[in-house]
């Protein structure tokens, strides 16, 4: 995927900016090595970051919570975005884009924040944050079954077996609410394995067809982009006007400054600096800290089937790994 490899030393233009790389990423001087290093250090922040932004959603849309999810996404993203807006244009960034640069922006804004970020939000009005975590952990499942479609060729046979391993993951994790018969509790669960699915999308899309500009401009852009997708969804959906307790408060923060503005720019950086697969061990991460989270600060319940299933899905999960070193 042209992920993972050296960057040469830069060069400075006349105006004394630092350019951009073919990758998006100012370059870094010396090996490889140390960009390798640099990846890492960024996808830390993704591991620790991401797994505390399940709980914060769930403070915030559960109910009595007082956010409707769309408008907590949209105030979300339009605050974190003209905060990266602002970034960006005084480390002087390109921030205005082409028109190819422009669709790919849009398409993958909607992947990632549209998809990905919006159905999780409006399934955590139902879904408990550890439960949608382990539910979004199956994604590196559905990012490597998306690429051997794009790649047009058979997945091979651990590929097959991590896929049926996350599939069971996710019947162990929904048979409960399917015991239960509840009609709302099923939605949420699909809608979870939806964002799943449109994240995975967005994730390859990204690695494969890399936007020229730095992470904080990319990451600027797709927040604006995704902030004026759910306004039209708050318009459209008709959500009443928020009156968020002192605790959903809070968990809006965090989602601003440690999911937008840290995380997910540090989730750029990485997919530019690292492979695809190595970026999306976050999944084996974020799934088991939210639940301990969930479990700390919210009480949610770690059942037999919670543990059965989060068995599952890592099972598929590591199955993938292997499958793409082989």
């Amino acid at each position: 995927m042209g992920l993972g490899r050296g960057v040469p030393t830069p060069v400075r233009d006349p105006a004394g900016v630092r350019p951009e790389g073919a990758s998006g990423v100012p370059q870094l001087e010396g090996p490889g090595q140390l960009t390798r290093w640099a990846g890492l250090l960024n996808l830390l922040v993704v591991y620790v970051g991401w797994s505390g932004t399940y709980v914060a959603i769930r403070f915030a849309v559960r109910e009595g919570a007082g956010f409707p999810p769309f408008t907590l996404i949209a105030m979300r993203l339009m605050v974190a975005g003209a905060i990266l807006v602002v970034w960006a244009l005084w480390a002087r960034y390109r921030v205005i884009p082409t028109k190819s640069e422009l669709g790919l922006l849009i398409i993958s804004s909607i992947l990632l924040w549209g998809g990905g970020n919006g159905l999780v939000v409006w399934a955590e009005q139902r879904a408990g944050a550890g439960y949608a975590a382990l539910l979004v952990g199956t994604t590196p499942i559905w990012a490597a079954v998306i690429e051997a479609l794009v790649d047009r060729r058979l997945p091979s046979r651990l590929l097959v077996f991590s896929l049926l391993c996350g599939l069971a993951g996710v019947g162990m994790l929904a048979a409960p609410v399917l015991m239960a018969g509840s009609v709302t509790d099923l939605i949420a669960i699909i809608a979870v394995v939806g964002a799943a699915l449109s994240w995975s999308g967005g994730s390859v899309l990204q690695a494969r067809r890399p936007i020229p500009m730095t992470p904080i401009a990319t990451a600027a852009l797709q927040h604006v982009i995704g902030g004026v997708f759910f306004v039209t969804a708050v318009l459209v959906a008709h959500e009443p006007a928020p009156s968020p307790t002192a605790e959903a408060w809070w968990g809006w923060a965090y989602l601003v400054v440690f999911g937008s503005i840290i995380t997910f720019t540090s989730f750029l950086r990485a997919l530019a600096m690292l492979p695809t697969s190595v970026v999306l061990t976050y999944s084996y991460v974020n799934p088991v800290g939210s639940v301990i989270l969930a479990w700390l600060l919210l009480g949610e319940e770690i059942t037999g089937w919670t543990l059965a299933g989060a068995a599952l899905v890592l099972l598929g999960v590591t199955g993938v790994f292997r499958a793409r070193r082989n």
